[in-house]
């Protein structure tokens, strides 16, 4: 699982901010404790002066370290049943002053087995939700929210199904299947059709499932990535994070590739897409490209390379029906 660099930052800086906020929560807990019985806390500090002492005379050199041993034990002993009196006494557990991590898992650290423990991936998957909804609507376009009335149920002449039925068993189904299999299968979506037809919706479903277990997910119009490019390129950024932006397209579990084909046309575009489609063919990282284009058409616009590995690599899911946009308008919605 690969983590963008600038959403991990992100989610460090949030989970630093939840860790101290369980912190101060913790030492009003046991200070609302310790105000109800001060012994209590004059307990605490003797348990803790005691066991400093152990410590330095058990490595005390020249001397026979066993009667203070003993000594120093049975007075722990004795103050750790004064102690579990006075909680008694309060209707208290005998564990409630001592001071719990945040996530029982870490320790509170955020990493654990040499990996990114489940409580910052947590953050991560909601700090990510946060980025993509900055150009996505995560909370209105999910697979619950998709509705199939929009398209047509007659089956026009010419054709083996209704517009609604392509859509729910050929693109909608692959979607969702795409998403809930995330993970553990490689695969690659091409989103193509007219405008208005649900190719932005079903991203942000796609990107909202993906996202959502974790996963790092780039989404972006075609335009801005080829710019992200350029600067990578002729060197219009400075300092540590120059190559960041196109680290993150290239490195991200899943890109989705907005309005490809709305850009102008270069030779540097048709090379920025070969070394996008190329590198995550090769590393098996999932894409999804969505376009007016037409399959034939990519092949045209920027290169047989290009098209080629598409149709090769890429499940072809054509959109179809009437513009949505313009049927809610038509109907005041």
């Amino acid at each position: 699982m690969a983590y963008d660099g600038k959403v991990m930052r992100r989610a460090l800086q949030k989970f630093e901010e939840e860790r101290r906020a369980w912190e101060e929560q913790e030492q009003r807990r046991r200070e609302s404790v310790f105000q109800r019985a001060p012994r209590l806390r004059e307990i605490e500090g003797e348990l803790r002066s005691t066991m400093g002492r152990l410590v330095s005379v058990t490595f005390r050199r020249g001397t026979d370290p066993g009667g203070e041993v003993a000594r120093l034990r049975v007075e722990n002993l004795r103050l750790q049943q004064e102690r579990q009196a006075l909680l008694e006494g309060l209707g208290l557990p005998e564990d409630c002053l001592e001071e719990r991590p945040a996530c029982p898992l870490c320790g509170g650290t955020g990493y654990r087995d040499g990996g990114v423990c489940r409580c910052l991936r947590s953050c991560y998957a909601r700090e990510q939700q946060k980025e993509l909804s900055r150009m996505l609507d995560l909370g209105g376009q999910s697979f619950d929210t998709f509705s199939l009335e929009w398209y047509s149920d007659r089956t026009e002449p010419g054709q083996k199904r209704s517009a609604r039925s392509h859509m729910e068993e050929r693109v909608y189904n692959s979607c969702a299947e795409f998403a809930h299999q995330f993970g553990r299968r490689f695969e690659n979506l091409l989103f193509f059709g007219a405008p208005g037809l649900g190719k932005t919706h079903l991203s942000a479903a796609v990107a909202r499932e993906v996202s959502g277990a974790g996963w790092s997910v780039v989404y972006d119009t075609a335009g801005r990535v080829f710019r992200v490019f350029e600067d990578r390129k002729f060197g219009r950024e400075e300092g540590e994070e120059a190559g960041e932006d196109v680290e993150r397209v290239l490195r991200c579990d899943l890109l989705i590739l907005d309005d490809l084909g709305t850009e102008l046309t270069t030779a540097f575009v048709q090379s920025a897409l070969y070394e996008i489609v190329n590198t995550r063919l090769i590393e098996r990282r999932p894409t999804i490209l969505s376009t007016n284009l037409m399959p034939d058409e990519l092949g045209r616009r920027y290169s047989p390379q290009v098209a080629s590995r598409i149709q090769g690599e890429y499940q072809l899911l054509p959109f179809v029906g009437e513009d949505i946009r313009r049927l809610k308008r038509e109907r005041g919605q």
